[in-house]
């Protein structure tokens, strides 16, 4: 049996455990600035729109929609996550919001763009050395980013009578948790083994 090298297993751990935390950290601030610049950029305008709404809303006895839970739409709209709405005869519809808001189109920019920065803090955190490690330490911001996404397609949720407008479910977990950063951190993180040589 050969003896291990020195910092073989050992020094792997420590190294490991940076690597996720750095990940997951990069991912949650991703996930949080991207909801963030959502409400800051958008809130005032969705007010406007919610007046006549709430009104109504209240009228049938519910209570008012309020902006940081469309704003919430909104960033999982800038995913491709639909909203899910009650039919009006059964049923339930799907919009994209963030398609339909004027001058939001930009939005659809910043969840790639903060994920690519998140992978690339990734990296740099890892000190990820090639494309293919730098890579596999930027998508480990899905694992801050996956579960802040689940919450917020349930935190967001509107009750409507026995339905709800919510995220739909499943494309806010896989697409918006999953794909997303997992793709645009591992660019991100391979991106930043370029910037260490």
């Amino acid at each position: 049996m050969s003896p291990s090298p020195p910092g073989g297993t050992t020094g792997s751990s420590p190294s490991t455990a940076r690597e996720a935390i750095g990940g997951a950290v990069a991912g949650a601030a991703a996930y949080l600035l991207g909801y963030l610049s959502v409400y800051l950029t958008q809130s005032g305008r969705i007010e406007e729109g919610l007046s006549g709404l709430n009104f109504l809303a209240e009228l049938f006895g519910n209570g008012p929609i309020s902006a940081w839970q469309v704003s919430g739409w909104m960033f999982y709209n800038a995913h491709f996550v639909e909203t899910v709405f009650p039919a009006l005869f059964g049923g339930t519809q799907s919009r994209n919001l963030l398609m339909e808001a004027e001058g939001a189109g930009f939005l659809f920019v910043v969840p790639p763009l903060l994920l690519l920065v998140g992978g690339l803090v990734a990296g740099r955190v890892a000190e990820a050395d090639s494309p293919l490690a730098g890579a596999r330490s930027g998508a480990l911001v899905a694992a801050g980013y996956l579960p802040l996404a689940l919450i917020g397609a349930f935190l967001f949720r509107y009750a409507v009578g026995d339905g709800g407008v919510a995220p739909d479910i499943v494309t806010a977990v896989l697409l918006a948790g999953a794909v997303y950063p997992a793709a645009f951190g591992a660019l991100g993180g391979a991106g930043s083994s370029l910037l260490s040589n």
